[in-house]
């Protein structure tokens, strides 16, 4: 069996997900533990992940969620933590990197603090979890990282200068640690959602089309984890559509982004 289609199971190890205090990575955590997994589980917020834990176990999950608090922008911290997940519950053999923020900004309102901070949790704070991950990955020869991206990451979107900046350069990343990845049988992954209704998504003043709830997306994520594949990119039509635009020279794309928000296609 290649690396591509090889899939974890829970008797491989225990799974991690950031950015389990909500939204997608919370559901992602429920949906796991309800396959037969063991979550260990990380944000910021100790009392919310305690509350994650109290809802497996309202479930029949007791012992299912493993919560170990932390930020992802401390590489240090994250070295840590890794290194105690492993020692108190096992290797390490499914992992979803899933913290990060958004903070829609035009033009008229860039800053660079905003970016950076985007960069900060987004891109960074995923390179913080993979140095550990992928290095007793490696050592063992075994197991799956995945990395939550967007389809904000294929071409540049309104009001997603840093947001899609970040996604874009996860995209990248994943795709260039394949590469090696795949002759060290450690697989990776790329998931890539539209929209989906969370906290941060709620500032968006416009209608998002083919919009998901957080649990639907959740049992995408996990049904792309148990199959083959690099990308897990969902709602598959969304996907598709820009994937196609993207593909329009760029005057017509930009044109054509515009007129759907409303702006005017003139690009002249």
């Amino acid at each position: 069996m290649g690396v591509w289609s090889e899939v974890m199971a829970p008797g491989d190890g225990v799974a991690w997900v950031t950015g389990a205090s909500a939204g997608i990575g919370r559901e992602t955590a429920l949906e796991l533990c309800a396959r037969g997994w063991r979550v260990a589980v990380t944000a910021r917020k100790a009392e919310a992940l305690e509350a994650l834990a109290e809802e497996a176990r309202t479930q029949g999950l007791a012992g299912a969620i493993l919560p170990f608090a932390g930020d992802v922008t401390d590489q240090a911290g994250m070295a840590a933590l890794v290194a105690a997940i492993e020692a108190e519950h096992g290797p390490l053999a499914l992992c979803l990197l899933n913290a990060g923020v958004y903070i829609p900004m035009r033009a008229q309102e860039f800053d660079a603090g905003v970016v950076a901070k985007t960069f900060a949790v987004n891109v960074q704070g995923v390179a913080n979890c993979l140095d550990p991950v992928l290095k007793s990955m490696i050592a063992r020869r075994r197991g799956h990282v995945a990395i939550t991206a967007s389809v904000a990451g294929y071409r540049g979107l309104p009001r997603a200068a840093a947001y899609g900046a970040t996604k874009a350069a996860l995209i990248h990343m994943a795709e260039a640690l394949a590469y090696d990845l795949i002759d060290l049988n450690v697989r990776i992954s790329v998931v890539n959602p539209g929209f989906v209704e969370t906290e941060a998504t709620s500032v968006n003043d416009f209608k998002m089309p083919f919009v998901m709830k957080p649990d639907q997306a959740a049992r995408r994520i996990v049904d792309g984890l148990e199959g083959p594949g690099f990308e897990i990119a969902f709602p598959r039509r969304f996907a598709l559509i820009l994937r196609t635009l993207g593909l329009l020279p760029n005057r017509a794309y930009l044109a054509v982004m515009r007129k759907l928000m409303g702006w005017g296609p003139d690009v002249s």
